[in-house]
């Protein structure tokens, strides 16, 4: 072992035994690795296909890469042979054959020509580009074909994921998009007329140029995973596609809410009409109790009754016309914006009446309150003392008469409420301050 080379050390026979058999096994492996990807179902579709962009630049370069392989490999299996076949000639190998087998075994003892065309397309991984041929050990020449085999079965893989999982999602998105374009039709929504409508055909648009581009450049639609080495390692860029699926299912129910408008139009129609005509009738009912509070009462300011609002009525008309006609994508906002508004109407004319009548309500209070003391009186057996019959009388008539001056009857009312409570001893009762304050003694 005393004697070198350019390859090193000489070897003894025992190294060389353990080196052709590791040798030997990396060949099984390679072999078995380079029949595999010629049988992958990913290589075969790209060999097939029509492609574009990346893929078609990127298949080019690897088409090469992989006649290079099989070049590289049938160089490998040839140097394997020689050096089995030198170790072969004598159980006991000479200096001579150990001196041989060292240069094969470690040195650069394999050359691969590197004119051919497919080293020309092949990534850039001889040294020297241009040169007629290249020289490799057997350790090197393994290294070179793991390192184009990783690169190669990338692309076969990537390719093959993304193929295996677009186009089938995106027919199956296709065909959920014709059964909603259908159902969109039966209720009016269509292209120009609806927002929805345009939205489903720009959506077929999309899905159609998409799966064009899915099935042409697959690695288009590829996102390698970052930190990943691996071949393959990465996943199927969905992005377009799940943008696409969420619009889908936004357009899905809008439909549906057309659908519910369709199905209860004639009710909730029905209920409008209800409400609206609950409002007339309030402020109808608001306008007569305005005169009669005007004829009655003296001294008052009553708010004016406006009349019932002629738009409400003509979009309630509207909306029997979309209904009749069918076209639920217009009658269902409408239903919604006349159901806020009807319900607004209503409590509007409801409180008209309410300010309207707030006159004739404090004179009840103040009969109420009077009949309420005279009873009080009664139970203590004065209802007979001119005093209380007198101040009960002049209140009474100005209760009683019309119209009525609010203000001066409440003094009126508590002057006899004094009165009483002094002859029966009761508290006095507080001085009140008009009209608006009704906190009147309790029997």
């Amino acid at each position: 072992m005393g004697v070198t080379d350019p390859a090193g050390p000489v070897m003894d026979r025992d190294e060389v035994d353990r080196a052709l058999a590791r040798l030997g096994a990396e060949h099984e492996a390679i072999e078995t690795s380079l029949l595999a990807l010629q049988d992958h179902a990913g290589r075969r579709l790209l060999e097939g296909a029509e492609l574009t962009g990346v893929t078609q630049e990127r298949w080019t370069a690897t088409e090469a890469s992989i006649t290079l392989l099989w070049t590289y490999f049938d160089a490998y299996t040839a140097a394997l042979r020689g050096a089995r076949e030198i170790r072969a000639r004598r159980r006991w190998s000479s200096r001579e054959d150990l001196v041989e087998l060292t240069e094969l075994l470690r040195g650069e003892s394999v050359t691969v020509a590197g004119g051919a065309t497919a080293t020309a397309n092949a990534p850039t991984l001889l040294s020297a580009p241009g040169r007629l041929s290249e020289r490799f050990s057997l350790s090197g020449l393994v290294d070179r074909m793991n390192e184009l085999y990783a690169r190669s079965l990338d692309v076969v893989v990537a390719a093959d994921a993304v193929w295996s999982a677009l186009p089938a999602r995106i027919d199956l998105l296709a065909a959920e998009l014709q059964r909603t374009r259908k159902l969109a039709h039966s209720v009016g929504v269509r292209p120009g007329e609806h927002p929805a409508g345009d939205d489903l055909e720009r959506i077929t648009r999309t899905l159609t140029k998409l799966r064009e581009q899915v099935v042409s450049d697959p690695l288009a639609f590829w996102a390698r995973a970052e930190g990943s080495s691996a071949p393959g390692g990465g996943r199927p860029d969905t992005t377009v596609y799940d943008r696409e699926a969420r619009a889908l299912e936004d357009v899905r129910r809008e439909i549906d809410a057309v659908l519910t408008v369709r199905q209860d139009a004639e009710q909730r129609l029905v209920r409008l009409r209800d409400v609206l005509s609950r409002a007339d009738r309030t402020l109808a009912e608001a306008r007569t109790a305005r005169g009669e509070v005007l004829a009655k009462i003296a001294a008052t300011e009553v708010p004016v009754v406006s009349g019932p609002p002629t738009v409400l009525q003509e979009q309630l008309a509207a909306a029997a016309e979309y209904r009749r006609q069918a076209q639920w994508h217009r009658l269902s906002p409408l239903l919604e914006s006349l159901e806020q508004k009807a319900e607004d109407e209503l409590l509007r004319a409801r409180e008209s009446l309410t300010a309207v009548t707030a006159p004739l309500a404090v004179r009840a209070e103040l009969r109420g309150r009077l009949d309420a003391y005279k009873a009080k009186v009664a139970r203590h057996g004065l209802a007979e003392d001119p005093f209380l019959v007198e101040r009960y009388d002049a209140a009474r008539r100005m209760l009683w008469s019309a119209p009525c001056d609010l203000r001066v009857a409440e003094q009126a009312v508590l002057r006899y409420q004094h009165a009483a409570a002094e002859l029966i001893g009761a508290p006095r009762v507080p001085q009140q301050g008009g009209p608006e304050d009704r906190r009147g003694e309790q029997t």
